[in-house]
């Protein structure tokens, strides 16, 4: 993918993927930072972003399971290369899919105070659905 390409991609907010997909999303705040104002990755593989991580300029918020230790280290390797505002939580005893008692309101607590301090209230949330 070609990092200076724009399109007329009609979003407009705050992105919230998980797993694989947070690589798109990472790599849509380096391509519209106009448009994605902020981006939470849960248990997301920042490292196959297509775009160098050092184009994101929207805070990012990386959420990975205590358990899922090969996740860890590619986001705390991501995070190096990340601009400020970032940060990793890790949510202890949770593993990949957090499907751990408790583990998913953690991710969703996390997640709601990083958007309600990055963001303007009437930001439109981007939340794939499952398949």
């Amino acid at each position: 993918m070609d990092c200076s390409h724009t399109s007329d991609t009609q979003f407009e907010g705050r992105l919230f993927w998980g797993k694989h997909r947070a690589s798109a999303a990472l790599t849509a705040a380096a391509l519209h930072p106009e448009r994605v104002r902020a981006v939470v990755s849960r248990g997301g593989r920042p490292d196959l972003a297509e775009c160098p991580l050092e184009s994101v300029c929207v805070p990012t918020l990386l959420i990975v399971g205590g358990c899922d230790h090969p996740v860890i280290e590619i986001n705390q390797e991501a995070l190096t290369h990340l601009r400020e505002p970032k940060e990793l939580v890790i949510v202890s005893r949770a593993t990949h899919l957090f499907e751990e008692a408790g583990a998913l309101e953690e991710v969703a607590k996390v997640a709601k105070a990083w958007f309600l301090r990055y963001l303007p209230p009437d930001a439109e949330t981007i939340i794939p659905r499952a398949r």
